[in-house]
Order: C-alpha cells, then sequence, then structure tokens
C-alpha cells in the first residue's frame, strides 16, 4: 500500500507529514517505557523482519497481489509506542534507498500504514485478549488484530484520498474497491502474523510484549495473610507480570531471528508475487494511477529493488534487511529507559 508521490495535494502531504512528525516524536517518549537492554535489540529484529516481508508478495485475486503491512505484529512483538517506531524506521528505508513509496508520500505511508495499523491492531489485540486469555487468546487476537488492521488503514486512504487526492475519482467507488481487496491481504496478514506470535511466544514468551502478564505468580496464604512466591499460570496480557517461562540468554534467539529474516529477503523473495499490489491495481482500475509521478531517487541501483539497477532482488533485500536493522535498532538503543535496564540486572 506504499503511496507513490503525486496522489495528494500538497496541502495533505504537508498535513499528513506533520501528523506522522508529530507521533513519531510521542512515540520515541513513550517507547522508554517498552524498550531496555533486552527489548531494543528485539526491536530492530521486528523491523527487519517486518522489512524482509513486505517483500514477499502474494496473490490475493486474479491479477492482483498483497504484502504483509506489519504495523499489528510490532505492537503485539515489542509494544505499541516501539511499533509505529520500527514502521517508521522501514517505510523511511523503503522510500529513500528502494524507491518504494514517495519522499512526498511518506508522511501519508507512515501515517496509514505505521500510526493506523498499529493503533487499530493494538486497539483489537487488547480487546481480544481481555475476553479470551492465555496463549490461544493472544494468537486469536494477532489474527484478528492483523485482519482489521490493513482494511483499516485502507480506508483511512480513501478518506485522505477524498479530502486531497489530485484525481476527480468518485471516493465511495475508491473505499470499496479498497476495503475490498483489503479484507482478502488482510487475511493473510492476520495468518503470517498469527503465525509469527505464535512461534516466538513458544519459543521466547518473554519477548512478546503483547503476552506479559500471560501467567500470575502464584500467592500462598497463611495464617498472617499472602505471600507471593512467583510462578503458576493465568491471567491476561498487559499485566505487570513476566510468563512463567524461562527467558534464557537472548543472543541465540536474536541470531537465529536475523538468520531467517536475511533468508525471507535473500532467497524466499525471489519467489514473490510480481502482480500489482492492491493500491496500484485499485489505481489502475479506478483510473489514477496516472497521478503518480516519477521518484527523485527512481534512478538508483537499489530502486525498485534491485530491478532498476540490475541488482538481483535477494541482493538488494539483505542490503534492506541490514540497513533497517542498524537503524532500528540503534533508534530503539538510543530511545531506551536506561534505568529500568539497570534495575533488570
Amino acid at each position: 500500500m506504499h503511496v507513490p508521490d503525486g496522489f495528494f495535494n500538497a496541502a495533505t502531504s504537508v498535513s499528513a507529514g506533520a501528523v506522522a512528525a508529530a507521533g513519531v516524536a510521542v512515540c520515541l517518549r513513550g517507547a522508554r517505557r517498552e524498550l531496555d537492554d533486552r527489548t531494543a535489540p528485539m526491536a530492530g529484529l521486528v523491523a527487519a523482519f517486518i522489512f524482509a516481508v513486505q517483500m514477499l508478495n502474494f496473490p490475493v485475486a486474479a491479477g492482483t497481489s498483497g504484502h504483509l503491512l506489519g504495523g499489528a505484529l510490532a505492537a503485539i512483538l515489542v509494544g505499541p509506542y516501539t511499533g509505529v517506531l520500527c514502521m517508521a524506521v522501514v517505510l523511511l528505508v523503503q522510500a529513500v534507498f528502494f524507491a518504494d513509496g514517495g519522499l512526498t508520500a511518506l508522511g501519508v505511508n507512515v501515517t496509514i500504514m505505521g500510526i493506523v495499523t498499529v493503533l487499530a491492531g493494538w486497539g483489537v489485540f487488547r480487546l481480544v485478549t481481555r475476553l479470551a486469555g492465555g496463549k490461544a487468546g493472544v494468537t486469536v487476537g494477532a489474527f484478528l488484530a492483523a485482519l482489521v488492521s490493513v482494511p483499516v488503514s485502507a480506508l483511512v486512504f480513501s478518506l485522505l484520498f477524498w479530502i486531497g487526492g489530485t484525481a476527480p475519482v468518485d471516493p465511495m467507488a475508491v473505499a470499496a474497491a479498497m476495503g475490498g481487496v483489503h479484507v482478502l491481504i488482510g487475511i493473510g496478514e492476520g495468518l503470517i502474523t498469527a503465525v509469527t506470535v505464535a512461534t516466538v511466544l513458544a519459543v521466547r514468551p518473554d519477548l512478546v510484549y503483547g503476552a506479559r502478564g500471560l501467567s500470575r505468580r502464584l500467592v500462598l496464604r497463611d495464617a498472617d495473610g499472602e505471600t507471593t512466591v512467583g510462578g503458576a499460570s493465568g491471567g491476561t496480557p498487559g499485566g505487570a507480570d513476566e510468563p512463567a517461562a524461562p527467558r534464557g540468554a537472548l543472543r541465540p534467539f536474536l541470531l537465529g531471528g536475523v538468520g531467517l529474516t536475511l533468508v525471507l529477503a535473500g532467497v524466499v523473495s525471489f519467489f514473490a508475487s510480481s502482480d500489482p499490489d492492491g493500491l496500484e491495481a485499485v489505481a489502475e482500475n479506478k483510473g489514477f494511477l496516472g497521478q503518480a509521478s516519477d521518484h527523485l531517487f527512481g534512478s538508483w541501483a537499489l530502486a525498485d529493488y534491485g530491478e532498476v539497477g540490475g541488482v538481483p532482488v535477494g541482493v538488494a533485500g539483505v542490503v534492506g534487511v541490514g540497513l533497517v536493522l542498524l537503524i532500528a535498532g540503534g533508534l530503539a538503543y538510543a530511545a531506551r529507559n536506561r534505568a529500568g535496564s539497570r534495575a533488570r540486572v
């Protein structure tokens, strides 16, 4: 759903840019409550993983493909504030180095693909996990959160296009087309998100932000009152207690995650669908694809993930993973709560 330059007028692009900048600023402060020395590397890994999986377009209808947006996944794994930061880094790297998403439309993309998907996904996830506890509730919540976040993002795009689009197109027709195709894409997003969250939950539940408090501490009652000694089960995600599973060493998990991400970007990306994604297909069918203007960096070797410069898509993907991992990890490490980190040592 990367919006190119030219789809929106200057006022809408500047306004969306202001919203995106304000949102990122708020999240930089809020991320201090979610990040420490342990979770900062996880944020870099999550951002790099989202970049890699976004390269893997999958077919959703005749001649149309979709790809992961990732806002709900990021929010569940590393928290909503940090999730927005991860998405902003991914979108920035894609726009600057790969000409994927316009530079003047960067604010629009951060708003609809980052802020909106995180807010919608996290809201649905919290609602579901309040109603259904345990690991099954977290997995179901992840699926539904991701499923809902995609069409919501598409409808916000339609609203912005109605306000400041550069083509005289029926806004209801755009909304119907965008909503319809992105419901299908949302199903794929939901499956990817649920499988990813369930896998991390099975291996390292302590690294799933949305599963914090999955277990309650065992409380022993005696004549003098209650004594908390830890362990046990039950509870709901989002509480103060950590999952009961042992944490173990972080490095093997991170190295394994980076290895998987590199395989996805460097190998699996060769098999991605070449069909236009949901936004491009709708823009072509509704007659406003021609409003897209040339990207300022469209002649760079890595533009369109190497297609412009003859760079293999897998090589371009590995370069992108490295850039996102470095930038997002560094940002998360700088934004972390240093006092909280020392307290955990």
